[in-house]
């Protein structure tokens, strides 16, 4: 909990009692469904909160802005980006109904108002627009953007430009060449977190397309 006040100093009263939560809600519920893996509970701030806040420290999302988290496993990057940004809407997605069962009762204790989580895959959402997708190492470029391309809203009347924000590790030059997407950017978190944990992880952000 001190890495998270320590890198985001401005947090309010509430988001720090939210952070705080955070641990005691995910060791009660991975014994009963295993949304982190037993070695990684007892480092969920750094490997889990911290990393998904990796996206707060390149982009902050305006408010009123819609995003979609897929394939958000136990809640990540998506309720740690919800408390960090109360005035965006988070619309939390994954294939396994006993994980967004999780997702659900957390986001509940911890008086999220701005998340909806639901049991679908990304590719079966007709219905919805948004102006940024946020994952985590979900599959490689080539495969995932074509889940998702055509999910964003017209950015015509907007001063953002919307697209993904994709947390990633290792080498992504390969990745992102065989992606044949134009204009990513990457950014290095080593650049905002001390931990060594950091050192290959990186946001991709990658402009609609």
């Amino acid at each position: 909990m001190e890495l998270i006040k320590k890198h985001f100093p401005a947090l309010t009263e509430k988001q720090i009692a939210q952070f705080a939560q955070l641990k005691p809600l995910y060791t009660e519920w991975n014994e009963k469904v295993n949304v982190v893996s037993r070695k990684d509970i007892e480092n969920l701030y750094e490997r889990h909160v911290l990393h998904s806040l990796g996206i707060a420290k390149v982009f902050k999302f305006p408010e009123n802005t819609d995003i979609l988290d897929v394939g958000t496993g136990g809640g990540f990057p998506g309720i740690p980006l919800a408390i960090m940004f109360p005035e965006s809407n988070f619309h939390l997605v994954d294939s396994t109904g006993k994980k967004i069962v999780v997702v659900k009762n957390i986001s509940e204790a911890l008086g999220l108002k701005n998340v909806v989580a639901e049991q679908i895959r990304a590719e079966a959402i007709k219905d919805r627009k948004y102006d940024f997708i946020v994952s985590r190492a979900v599959a490689q470029l080539k495969e995932f953007y074509p889940w998702v391309k055509h999910k964003f809203k017209p950015t015509a009347e907007v001063a953002y430009k919307s697209g993904l924000l994709y947390l990633k590790g290792g080498d992504l030059t390969t990745e992102i060449k065989e992606s044949r997407l134009v204009k990513v950017r990457v950014h290095n978190l080593e650049k905002f977190f001390e931990p060594e944990f950091f050192e290959t992880k990186k946001v991709v952000f990658v402009p609609r397309q």
